[in-house]
């Protein structure tokens, strides 16, 4: 059966007419579809991590906020009221969501070996001491007390530091102090909050 245009809005109309006219009460789905999926949620204002714009997020949660209790994500979008993007988000941006939602995101430190094929999850802990440790080894290894006029430069040239556009210009502040106190000279960022 062929049905034109015209059919199907003299469809539309005769059961528009007949729902009022028998009684059906529409109020109740118009509620419901007025209310915004994000009426009960919590805001919380972040800085998108992906460039070095800083572009401001508004990040939608629905949770009761009991002890030990992960708040489900169910909409991100642009800061309106941010100096920055004013509300807009580029693609990447926009999508993430999808990034807090993965199912593939790592959520706890792995490691692999040299000579294995696999990632291993460890502590946070153990994480923390060999980096500690491959940091320690890295400097004593590295670095230079005189350079070959006999000048004293004291610098570490066997690690270098990149700061990410999210890290605040406190946090940035504290990173160089510990690389300086370290000797290391490589470093940069890109901070802009």
């Amino acid at each position: 059966m062929e049905t034109s245009r015209r059919d199907f809005l003299k469809v539309a109309t005769f059961g528009g007419a007949a729902t009022t006219v028998f009684g059906f009460d529409l109020r109740p789905a118009y509620a419901q579809l007025r209310e915004l999926k994000i009426a009960r949620a919590t805001e919380t204002r972040s800085t998108c991590p992906y460039c070095s714009v800083s572009c401001g997020v508004i990040i939608y949660t629905l949770g009761d906020k009991a002890k030990n209790v992960t708040p489900q994500v169910i909409h991100v979008e642009g800061d309106p009221d941010h100096p920055i993007n004013r509300g807009t988000l580029c693609p990447k941006g926009a999508s993430l969501e999808q990034d807090i939602l993965n199912d593939r995101r790592l959520l706890r430190p792995q490691v692999r070996r040299p000579g294995a094929t696999d990632w291993q999850d460890i502590s946070w802990d153990d994480a923390l001491n060999e980096t500690a440790r491959w940091v320690k080894m890295t400097r004593d290894d590295t670095f230079v007390a005189k350079d070959a006029q006999g000048h004293t430069v004291n610098r570490c040239e066997g690690i270098a530091w990149t700061g990410g556009c999210t890290d605040t210009n406190e946090f940035n502040y504290l990173v160089v102090k510990t690389m300086r106190s370290l000797g290391v000279c490589y470093l940069e960022n890109q901070a802009r909050v």
